[in-house]
Formats: structure tokens, sequence, C-alpha cells
């Protein structure tokens, strides 16, 4: 039964990436071979990932410059898969408006104050479906503060319950159940176009 939904799930995805850029956004380090955003990667052939030559320095605008880039190569909308600082950068862009971004999937946001960007990340609705994954024993952002930033980004929140940084060293490799979040995500991107129509 879970074999078949996840097939199904495969298949929504692979179609959807016709009418859409799919974007992982790593957070600080990059995601290594044994985090989800790198299983994802390997699953689809339709994954985009965002390439920086210094992923050590927790600068933003760094990040943001290089989802930038890869945007800017496309012409799809796009769909923001963010880790961490990723999804802090992710939100970024949103909220500059500086591209077509359908949606974002903000999994284990980092507490913006931590790395001095509370001025930088929106602090307001992303005008975007989006969803924040968040853990309730997360080192990067305590859950009542999730929970916080899911409400003034008018984002759904998917509660993992006691999942760490929901990275792979907290046990999230190739988390099929992640995908199912962003097929979610997908339908809500679908149902708010048609309705903007």
């Amino acid at each position: 039964m879970e074999f078949d939904h996840m097939r199904e799930v495969d298949a929504a995805l692979m179609e959807a990436s016709a009418r859409y850029s799919f974007v992982l956004v790593p957070g600080l380090y990059d995601s290594g071979p044994e985090h989800w955003q790198s299983f994802w990667q390997a699953r689809h052939p339709f994954w985009l990932r965002i390439a920086q030559s210094n992923w050590n320095v927790p600068d933003i605008d760094r990040w943001v410059g290089a989802v930038r880039r890869l945007l800017g190569q496309r012409a799809r909308p796009a769909i923001l898969v963010g880790h961490s600082f990723g999804a802090l950068a992710s939100c970024c862009v949103a909220g500059d408006r500086s591209h077509d971004i359908a949606g974002l999937m903000l999994v284990a946001p980092a507490e913006p104050s931590r790395f001095e960007a509370e001025e930088r990340v929106p602090s307001l609705a992303l005008g975007v479906p989006a969803v924040v994954v968040a853990s309730h024993n997360d080192p990067v952002m305590r859950f009542p503060r999730a929970v916080h930033w899911a409400g003034v980004w008018q984002a759904d929140l998917v509660d993992l319950g006691e999942a760490g940084h929901i990275n792979a060293e907290a046990g999230f490799g190739p988390w099929p159940y992640g995908l199912r979040i962003l097929h979610a995500l997908v339908g809500h991107i679908e149902a708010a176009r048609i309705q903007g129509q």
C-alpha cells in the first residue's frame, strides 16, 4: 500500500516538473550524501540545486544570490525546498518578489537571530502557498518559534514531533513522508493558481 502510494507521489511530482522548477536550497555546510535533499536529488531527475563556492559562512545574501542565479536561468515558476539556513534564504527570495516563486517547503528553518538575519528575513505573509516542517527538539529553532514563524509567513505547519534538526544526523535519509508533504504542497499551489486566474 505504502509502495503504491509513493509510486503515485513520484508520478505526480514528475508530471508537475513540466510546469515548475523544483529547487533544493541546502543549509549551512551543504547537505551531505546521507541527507534527504541528496536522496531526493538522486531519486528524481528534475531537481535543481543551488551551488556556491563557500557553504561555511552563514551569509544570507550569499544564499539569496545563489538562489537568484539559478532562477535567472529558468522560465518556469519555482518551488523552493529549503532546509535550515536555506529555508530562510528561500523566504527572502519569495519575499523580494524578484522571481516567480510558486511555493515553499521550509524544513527545520533556522532561527533568524542566530545568524543576524532577522532584518533580512521577511516578517510578513510570503504571499504564496508554503509549509513549515518543524520538530519539537530542533536545536536551531525552538518549536514555539517555528509555530510563530509559520503564522507570520501564513504557512501551513507540519509537526514531526521529536525529530531533531530533520537532517541525516537525526535519521532523515530518503524521507518518503517529506515527498508526500511536497506533493500536498503542489496540490495547494495548483488550487491557488486556478483561483487566481
